[in-house]
């Protein structure tokens, strides 16, 4: 078992860099970036003349400039000044970044010494940076050594003969170190971003699957059963109704048919919980049935999608067991009827469902924007799809490495819940 799960994790690494290579670089060089995005706000709200005038050229778009000093800055903060090789390489943690930045000029040729003091995080950083006879750029420690620590670089050589240099710390952080980066939107860590609405996703989803595999198996058990029955056909016409109506379609119906207002008016018209002003009020108990009854019809529209599929592979997976030779084998040796079904041919049926478990897993888990939208709870995908709209390229990445995680997770899983309902899988 040790040699398979080492197997699977080889075959992982590729996918998952194929995956994050390939949308890591479409987001790179799609248009209307966060520096696009900025500009059009500037320019929504009114032009901005840029600085430093003399003849500086600056940037712009739809008729708002910047001056280059102002855009290379903007370049860097977002990364934009490396090549896009390199911009992977750093978020995958694997090649180094910069980190507190700080820029400066100096007098080219004069081997000066000029004391720069900065302030990160609240805490005082001081370094000294000289020019050689050679122009280049050495950092010193507030002892008075060279630092091993700090880099510097020259920007830009001025008509006046100083140069425009920056001083900088470098660092591997990455997402294979647990850096997921900050939020260009939230200003916040992307873990910090993702963390509750993770949350109330994993919830829903994991609900969901546990509800659907606890309705529709023993309801397609039920129907192989009855097959050709009055019961059969009236709760199959009913399934692929539901089936034929999108999951965000049906929470609308039963929010204009239950929710608060509507003429039954049963359920909360959205929202994961009671208002923080109302739930800190309320008893453990209270609360337990505060989420039950927020929940219930975005569960329903959550997993109404693989409600049919469930039940119609459970109930012809066992309706193909049932005619098969070892069942026709098990009844001539005089077996019970319970137990040639619940116990030959159930379990061989179930291993369609078993096979499927992990592929769902990743779909439900990742949320539905539609569905959270339609029931207004902030959830992981809702998160994603305004991260993409607003160009917040680390909370989409962010995003894409917990999907592709949990896909592949979930392949595993199915591997797991194979081996056990069938005898013949063994792991070697």
């Amino acid at each position: 078992m040790v040699n398979y799960f080492l197997r699977r994790i080889l075959l992982m690494i590729p996918t998952f860099l194929g995956s994050t290579i390939l949308v890591f670089t479409i987001l790179q060089m799609a248009p209307g970036g966060p520096i696009e995005q900025m500009m059009l706000e500037l320019q929504m709200g009114g032009s901005v003349v840029g600085e430093g005038g003399g003849g500086a050229s600056s940037s712009a778009i739809g008729g708002v400039s910047l001056p280059p000093k102002a855009l290379k800055e903007l370049e860097r903060f977002y990364g934009f000044d490396k090549p896009i090789y390199q911009r992977y390489l750093s978020w995958l943690g694997v090649w180094p970044r910069e980190i507190k930045h700080r820029d400066f000029s100096i007098l080219k040729g004069i081997n000066s010494v000029e004391k720069r003091v900065g302030k990160v995080d609240g805490a005082i950083w001081e370094v000294d940076v000289s020019i050689s006879n050679n122009n280049d750029l050495i950092v010193y420690e507030k002892s008075g050594e060279k630092s091993e620590n700090w880099f510097s670089k020259i920007e830009n050589l001025n008509e006046d003969g100083s140069l425009d240099a920056v001083v900088f710390q470098q660092e591997y952080s990455g997402i294979l170190t647990g850096n997921l980066g900050k939020s260009y939107t939230y200003l916040k860590p992307v873990t910090e971003v993702m963390k509750p609405r993770f949350k109330i996703s994993l919830f829903f989803g994991l609900t969901g699957i546990f509800l659907s595999y606890l309705i529709c198996i023993p309801l397609g058990i039920k129907k192989a059963l009855n097959h050709g029955s009055a019961f059969d056909f009236g709760s199959s016409v009913l399934i692929f109704m539901a089936y034929s109506i999108p999951g965000w379609a049906l929470g609308g119906v039963l929010l204009v048919l239950f929710g608060g207002g509507s003429f039954f008016d049963v359920f909360p018209l959205g929202g994961f919980r009671s208002p923080s002003e109302i739930w800190d009020t309320l008893s453990p108990i209270q609360k337990v049935f505060d989420q039950i009854h927020h929940m219930i019809l975005p569960i329903i529209a959550w997993s109404i999608g693989s409600f049919a599929t469930l039940t119609v592979l459970m109930k012809n997976s066992l309706l193909e067991n049932l005619s098969q030779d070892y069942v026709r084998t098990a009844f001539a040796k005089g077996l019970k009827e319970n137990r040639v079904i619940w116990y030959h041919a159930m379990r061989n049926s179930l291993i369609p469902i078993a096979s499927g478990i992990g592929h769902l897993l990743g779909v439900v888990i990742a949320g539905s924007y539609f569905i959270e939208r339609m029931f207004n709870i902030d959830g992981f995908g809702r998160m994603a799809y305004e991260a993409i709209l607003s160009r917040d390229y680390p909370v989409t990445l962010g995003f894409l490495v917990i999907v592709v995680l949990i896909r592949l997770l979930g392949n595993i899983i199915s591997d797991l819940v194979l081996a056990t309902v069938d005898p013949r899988i063994r792991f070697k």
